[in-house]
C-alpha cells in the first residue's frame, strides 16, 4: 500500500549520515525531524533564522515564539542557535547544507522541480525554494506520486512555473524512491506492497525499470 507521511519521512532519515546539516521544506519535510536515528548527530536548519531544530513540541514543551520557515512551532536541541534570516540564506547560497529536503508539485526527467506556484491560484511567496536548489547539490523531494485526480506528478517536462532547472537527482513518492539521471526515471525500490505495474502506470515521464526492485525498508 501507498506510504503515510510518516512512512515517507522515517524513510527519507535513513539518508541522513552523522554530522550533516539539513534543510527540511513546508510539509512532509518537516516530518523527518521526528525520526532522527538515535545517536546520530544531525543539525536542522531553517530558512528564518534558526540552526538547531529538534522534534515538534508537546503541550508540555511549546513555546509560541520559536517556530519553523513554515510557521508551525518547533524544539530547539543543545547547541542550536539562532541568527537573521540573511545569515540563514548565505548559508544555503555558500553550499554549507549538506542535504535539503523539499515537497514539490512536479519533477520531470530532467530533474527539474515545479513547487513554488500554481498559476490562478493565491500565491503567498516563493519562500527560500530557489535558493535552496540553487545551491544544494543533494536534494530529496518528496511528495505524492499522482494527484488527487490521479495525474503523475512526474513528468516528461514540467508543466508548472520552475523552481529549478536540473537540480534533482532523488524523488521518494507514497509508491516509489526513484533517481533521476540520462533524461529518465530510474526505479529504485518500491513501497511494500506496491506492485511495479501501479507505479509504471502512474509515471508519466520515461521510466526505467530493473529486473527487481526491492521493497523500501524503514
Amino acid at each position: 500500500m501507498a506510504l503515510s507521511r510518516e512512512q515517507l519521512a522515517q524513510r527519507v532519515a535513513k539518508e541522513l549520515k552523522d554530522g550533516y546539516y539539513v534543510n527540511l521544506g513546508i510539509g512532509i519535510p518537516t516530518l523527518v525531524a521526528n525520526y532522527i536515528p538515535e545517536g546520530m548527530q544531525v543539525m536542522l536548519q531553517s530558512e528564518n533564522g534558526l540552526l538547531g531544530m529538534g522534534e515538534f513540541p508537546t503541550e508540555e514543551t511549546i513555546d509560541p515564539d520559536l517556530i519553523n520557515a513554515g510557521k508551525q512551532t518547533v524544539t530547539a536541541v543543545k547547541g542550536a542557535s539562532f541568527f537573521s534570516s540573511a545569515e540563514s540564506f548565505a548559508m544555503i547560497r555558500g553550499g554549507h547544507v549538506d542535504l535539503t529536503v523539499l515537497g514539490a508539485f512536479e519533477v520531470d526527467v530532467e530533474g527539474s522541480i515545479a513547487s513554488w506556484m500554481i498559476p490562478g491560484k493565491l500565491v503567498k511567496g516563493m519562500g527560500g525554494a530557489m535558493d535552496l536548489v540553487a545551491g544544494a547539490d543533494n536534494i530529496i523531494v518528496t511528495m505524492m506520486h499522482a494527484d488527487k485526480y490521479g495525474n503523475s506528478k512526474l513528468l516528461p517536462k514540467c508543466e508548472l512555473p520552475l523552481t529549478g532547472f536540473g537540480c534533482i537527482k532523488r524523488v521518494l513518492t507514497d509508491l516509489a524512491f526513484i533517481e533521476i539521471k540520462d533524461g529518465a526515471f530510474h526505479l529504485l525500490e518500491r513501497a511494500p506492497g506496491v506492485s511495479v505495474e501501479e507505479i509504471v502506470a502512474k509515471t508519466a515521464g520515461k521510466l526505467i525499470v530493473p529486473e527487481h526492485v526491492p521493497e523500501m525498508s524503514f
